[in-house]
């Protein structure tokens, strides 16, 4: 399939069925949320192309467009873009991820104590 026969513009404004997810309570911390997803979405495509290039010039020392597209990771090159990806992840996560730590180390309160609090809040 040629880029000719898509409009990348309209799939990029198409719409998910169903409605968006409101988990923090907060419309412009979950577009925040969207749009810094979006962009470590596409950070990590660049890594790989950039992986893919990389890994050609050592192999081939000269490279054209069609060999990117065509290269396959396999073996240890997909391990280790796997644990790439896995470790940018965990970095980009690392905020949510010491807080829920943060969160299941803390000492469980009681019930009735959690119950004044939200209705005093």
């Amino acid at each position: 399939m040629s880029d000719d026969s898509v409009d990348w513009i309209a799939r990029a404004g198409a719409r998910a069925k169903g409605k968006r997810p409101n988990t923090l309570h907060d419309f412009n911390a979950e577009r925040t949320l969207s749009i810094v997803m979006a962009l470590a979405a596409e950070v990590a495509v660049v890594k790989e192309r950039l992986d893919t290039v990389e890994r050609l010039l050592d192999e081939k020392g000269t490279i054209s467009r069609a060999d990117i597209d065509a290269w396959q990771a396999t073996g240890e090159a997909a391990y280790e873009r796997a644990l790439m990806t896995k470790e940018y992840v965990a970095r980009i996560m690392r905020g949510m991820q010491q807080e829920m730590e943060a969160m299941q180390a803390a000492p469980e309160r009681p019930m009735s104590e959690l119950s004044a609090e939200l209705r005093d809040s």
